[in-house]
């Protein structure tokens, strides 16, 4: 159950970020739904951490597909780039997140 928490705080913490993109470049109803999103990914994660998902690793995991998330999403719905350094920067963090993890199983 602690993944499925994860999951979807990684899921709520993407929404409300990329809502504040559009809060800041348009209409500033979307900061409810920024503040809502974060909410929600706080209190998923803490249910996480409630069901024994270590800290370094949840957080890691959640940091690391955010902003993999983020950045690709971007692209997409606020055209922004998305070019071959940022990729290489995601792939740096996410072997990152994966030596933590690994280093974690002590």
């Amino acid at each position: 159950m602690a993944w499925l928490y994860l999951i979807g705080a990684i899921v709520s913490e993407v929404g409300g970020t990329l809502s504040l993109r559009a809060a800041v470049s348009g209409r500033k109803a979307w900061y409810v739904v920024v503040g809502v999103g974060y909410l929600v990914a706080f209190a998923l994660l803490s249910l996480a951490l409630g069901e024994g998902l270590a800290l370094g690793v949840a957080y890691g995991i959640w940091a690391a597909v955010g902003v993999a998330l983020t950045a690709v999403l971007s692209k997409f719905i606020f055209k922004e780039p998305f070019t071959v350094l940022m990729a290489a920067g995601i792939a740096l963090i996410a072997g990152g997140v994966l030596l933590v993890e690994l280093g974690s199983m002590h």
